[in-house]
């Protein structure tokens, strides 16, 4: 039988899943390939997968989307790994380098900017390396592992929370990412799917052993992930995502 392609992130914070899914029956029946966010969006838009864990502001450029899991990348206030980093405060911020690394985070920060913010800074496409161009007002967002050895707010600028922000905002949670297919997948494949997943959540202290993170401690790695990370894609997460795009579309995004 042909083996069901599967992008997952290569971030700390989808390790668990990665984990759940390695010790399942699923494990011969899929191929796993590890990826940054918007390469997983790139390959399940293209086809050369048929689920992705990808950012949410990808999700309709995929042909036949279809969220199929209940678990998801998010967060409920603090996220820590997807800041603005900034040497100045918000209102005196000129330029905003942006994460070539995932839409959804771009995406977020413009809507904050514009929205809660009420700034109108220039925003540049940034490329590999950018972090070292974070200096006097051009700040920029981050995502994912590398903002763990970024030290701001230690006598050097502000880290803003991007989903801390948003919370703010709102007064909901985030999603960043969610599980999503390109075509239809048999019921007991998206169950057994969906068990595996909960299988890594119910297991972070295995996931660290198996991944043991190189940038933090594996205590700091587990607070990370079991305080900052919220995974349920529960009714209010899906109401923030509805609100989020709305947001994305009102702007065209």
């Amino acid at each position: 039988m042909e083996k069901i392609r599967i992008s997952a992130v290569s971030y700390l914070n989808s390790l668990p899943f990665v984990y759940g899914l390695n010790h399942s029956a699923l494990k011969n029946e899929c191929d796993i390939s590890l990826d940054i966010p918007s390469v997983c969006a790139e390959k399940l838009i293209s086809g050369k997968v048929d689920i992705g864990l990808i950012p949410v502001a990808a999700i309709s450029q995929v042909t036949h989307a279809n969220i199929i899991s209940d678990y998801c990348i998010g967060a409920n206030g603090k996220v820590r790994t997807v800041c603005l980093f900034s040497e100045v405060p918000l209102n005196e911020i000129k330029t905003i380098l942006l994460d070539y690394q995932s839409r959804t985070s771009v995406m977020l920060v413009k809507i904050l900017a514009k929205e809660y913010w009420k700034i109108n800074p220039e925003f540049v496409n940034a490329e590999v390396g950018f972090e070292q161009n974070i200096k006097g007002t051009t700040a920029a967002v981050v995502i994912g592992d590398r903002t763990f050895s970024l030290s701001f707010g230690e006598g050097r600028g502000e880290a803003f929370d991007l989903s801390e922000e948003w919370k703010n905002f709102t007064g909901l949670p985030f999603v960043f990412a969610c599980w999503v297919a390109n075509k239809n997948l048999p019921a007991k494949f998206i169950t057994d799917f969906n068990n595996a997943l909960k299988n890594g959540l119910d297991n972070i202290d295995k996931t660290l052993e198996e991944f043991p993170p190189s940038i933090i401690s594996k205590a700091e790695a587990k607070k990370y992930l079991t305080e900052n990370i919220s995974y349920e894609l529960d009714e209010e997460k899906k109401r923030a995502m509805k609100l989020f795009i709305a947001f994305a579309d009102k702007n065209h995004y």
